[in-house]
């Protein structure tokens, strides 16, 4: 089985050396290299080809969101889980539209970080329950009623909301890749939404699944 590797980014060199150490003790994990804000990331990343990022959100010069945006465009196969010392939904909201998979607090225990890693490696979201509380809190949308829906698309919204990736769908559906695609654009256009973690967080609110 081949192992997951890991970037950090982060200010403080302590606290990469630390993460670093710790993760490190797991056998599915491969720290490949640190960078200290985000342009190192950029630097580094084509040249470790990291599989997830462990991203800071606070930090001099390129900070963690810019980073976010530009790896997330340049290096889409590099899931990037956001760190943060709070879960201000604007912060939260910010993250996972800049191309954050994962919204974590930094105070999330050694063994929940490395099951995070594990669950982005394979293309599905973590969020600290403060977290999916702040996006629940921010959604502002009216109540959507279920029959504007096709009933493929409540059944992939029910997925969604169970943390099922595309290709964990397309198997439940019996429908190609494709398809579980085109369906998931019409979801997020008729939610108003433009990332998975805001579709869950609406069908949450309203009772949608």
């Amino acid at each position: 089985m081949a192992r997951i590797r890991v970037m950090i980014v982060d200010d403080h060199e302590i606290v990469r050396r630390g993460l670093g150490r710790l993760l490190s003790q797991f056998e599915t994990l491969d720290v490949v290299g640190e960078a200290g804000n985000g342009a190192e990331a950029l630097q580094l990343c084509g040249e470790l080809k990291p599989d997830v990022i462990l991203m800071d959100l606070v930090m001099p010069g390129m900070d963690g969101l810019a980073a976010t945006e530009v790896l997330s465009r340049q290096f889409p196969h590099a899931h990037i889980i956001a760190l943060s010392g709070d879960a201000e939904s604007s912060r939260v909201m910010a993250a996972l539209r800049a191309g954050a998979g994962s919204y974590l607090l930094k105070n999330v225990s050694i063994n929940e970080l490395a099951e995070a890693i594990q669950q982005a490696s394979e293309g599905k979201a973590s969020m600290s329950p403060e977290a999916t509380q702040a996006l629940i809190d921010a959604v502002s949308q009216p109540h959507i009623p279920l029959p504007s829906f096709s009933e493929r698309e409540r059944a992939i919204l029910k997925f969604l909301v169970q943390g099922l990736t595309n290709q964990d769908i397309a198997v439940q559906l019996e429908i190609g890749l494709s398809t579980v695609k085109y369906h998931l654009a019409g979801l997020f256009t008729k939610l108003n939404v433009s990332k998975r973690a805001e579709a869950v967080a609406v069908a949450i609110k309203h009772n949608l699944v």
